[in-house]
């Protein structure tokens, strides 16, 4: 039975609803501040939780809820008969229910102005101590720290005059939740200043201390193999257009591997600014196109290795028509990604019920802005023995007048738009990685080799057997040349052009190797080993 509740927010969305649904099912409401106000200015009976306990708010209202008559109100065990008399004795009432959300720490430092006093300024101090006290005593207590738990809690009162337990431990759960996230926010925000200057403008990139929330979406049935378990996590607030984003349209329950290849393949399309096509394998591009349309850069796409592709992981960053659903569903394909279908389309892989048709929203997703913004993860995190690796993620993206040309022959026009086009497929290839390139699309791909040259050997080896000549093609590698005889490989086998990061000892060998050959190069000045 809920006698009376607490209302303190912040964030004031749906609480003047919910208030007037609890008044009318006669709970008594307290409240503070602000929400106070809202709630008077509605018609509502409410009373001041500074008339409730007697005792002025002060200090600029950071005083307020820390008082015996609101904490004694929460945590008291209606059980205990010990904790009712206690409760008797010092006039102090039950508190049944608790709405509180929290000062927008996250929001408010995520300002440009923020200075390091207006972040310590909404650091909440009562809100997280009376949730905290609710949610310990959650059989007795329903705390609610989201608009979107007030629905569910009203209509069980509405149809049962109580809260289950199942609901009210769910929603203490969450609140407990809500107090790790915030806690955490603002440990990584202090942390990531310096004590001496207290500088937030130069706050480090990497604080002190490293605190990661994750929300389930999804366990799964096993991980990368069927000994292991698996569970997908993903951010507090997923970046647009990312694949945790995805709605899944039809097909059976993604797996581990289904999920970090669609990953792998979501990545490499969308970098695309026309209209592309990435086959994954294995989490290597198999075959990369740009075309007219869809169904273009997936013919090219599938031409560079079809056996690879076979069971693989198909996106695009365009609209799939029904062109290309009829010849992508003349294959053998586990994950189809695109940011929208025909009907048509969906019609054609409806017959289809194991393939797993997923569509993720591109339309949010800027050009220009945060990494969040362009939907790209600002870090990348590796697991090691008792330890993570943090880095920034590998978001540079090259630009035609970043390339130094290092040859007496300069590459044609074409000849740029293949090697910024290889440059662009080999950032999303495993090192060592060598891809061939040609009239925007991928000939040979060689990736995950230990020396450079068997990664050109194999790339060739693919080309051989898809049929496809690598005669005049571009070639990108993802790290420099250190000796010319990886350069002498790929011009053996039909490369006119190369683009590289440089930076090696021997560079001066391998430009001289370039021109020996008669071929054009040029260096980008950055690497992309991805391991």
């Amino acid at each position: 039975m809920i006698k009376t509740a607490l209302l303190s927010v912040s964030d004031k969305t749906g609480v003047l609803e919910l208030a007037q649904a609890l008044h009318a099912h006669g709970v008594k409401l307290l409240s503070t501040g602000g929400t106070a106000k809202l709630l008077a200015d509605a018609g509502l009976p409410v009373v001041e939780v500074a008339t409730h306990t007697g005792f002025p708010e002060m200090l600029d209202g950071r005083v307020k809820t820390l008082h015996p008559k609101i904490h004694g109100g929460l945590l008291a065990r209606r059980d205990l008969p010990e904790h009712m008399a206690a409760l008797t004795e010092h006039s102090i009432e039950t508190i049944d229910m608790l709405v509180v959300n929290l000062y927008p720490f996250e929001a408010t430092v995520a300002k440009a102005d923020c200075t390091l006093e207006d972040a310590i300024e909404n650091i909440d101090i009562g809100g997280p101590a009376m949730v905290r006290s609710a949610a310990k005593n959650w059989r007795d207590v329903v705390v609610l720290t989201d608009a979107n738990q007030y629905a569910e809690v009203l209509n069980e009162l509405k149809t049962n005059n109580a809260v289950s337990d199942a609901t009210k431990f769910k929603c203490s759960v969450a609140a407990f939740n809500r107090i790790a996230q915030y806690d955490a926010a603002i440990s990584n925000y202090l942390s990531s200043i310096d004590p001496q200057t207290r500088d937030v403008a130069a706050r480090a990139e990497y604080p002190e201390q490293h605190n990661a929330n994750m929300v389930k979406v999804q366990d799964l049935r096993y991980g990368e193999n069927s000994h292991q378990t698996a569970a997908l996590y993903r951010d507090l607030y997923p970046a647009p257009g990312s694949l945790v984003t995805a709605k899944q349209l039809q097909g059976k329950e993604l797996s581990y591997n289904n999920i970090a290849d669609a990953d792998a393949a979501w990545e490499c399309v969308k970098s695309f600014d026309v209209p592309a096509c990435v086959i994954i394998k294995h989490a290597n591009p198999c075959g990369v196109a740009v075309g007219a349309n869809s169904l273009e850069a997936y013919s090219k796409a599938f031409q560079t290795d079809p056996t690879s592709a076979f069971g693989g992981i198909i996106a695009f960053n365009t609209m799939c028509d029904a062109a290309a659903a009829e010849a992508v569903s003349k294959q053998f394909v586990e994950v189809l990604i695109a940011p929208e279908y025909t009907p048509e389309a969906l019609a054609i892989f409806a017959a289809k019920k194991n393939v797993r048709v997923m569509q993720i929203d591109l339309s949010q997703v800027q050009k220009t802005g945060s990494a969040w913004a362009q939907g790209r993860n600002a870090q990348d995190v590796k697991r090691i023995g008792s330890g993570l690796l943090v880095q920034t993620a590998d978001n540079h993206f090259l630009k035609r007048e970043d390339l130094k040309v290092v040859t007496k022959i300069a590459p044609t026009e074409q000849q740029i738009n293949d090697l910024l086009f290889a440059w662009q497929v080999a950032q999303y290839v495993k090192s060592n990685a060598i891809v061939y390139c040609g009239n925007g699309m991928t000939l040979g791909v060689g990736a995950g080799q230990m020396s450079r040259l068997d990664s050109a050997k194999i790339a060739s080896i693919k080309a051989e057997a898809a049929g496809l000549s690598l005669k005049g093609s571009a070639v990108a590698s993802d790290a420099f040349f250190p000796f010319r005889d990886g350069l002498d490989v790929v011009i053996d086998y039909g490369a006119t052009c190369v683009i590289q990061p440089g930076g090696s000892m021997r560079d001066d060998e391998v430009i001289a190797a370039a021109d020996e050959r008669g071929i054009a190069m040029v260096f980008t000045g950055v690497r992309h080993f991805r391991h």
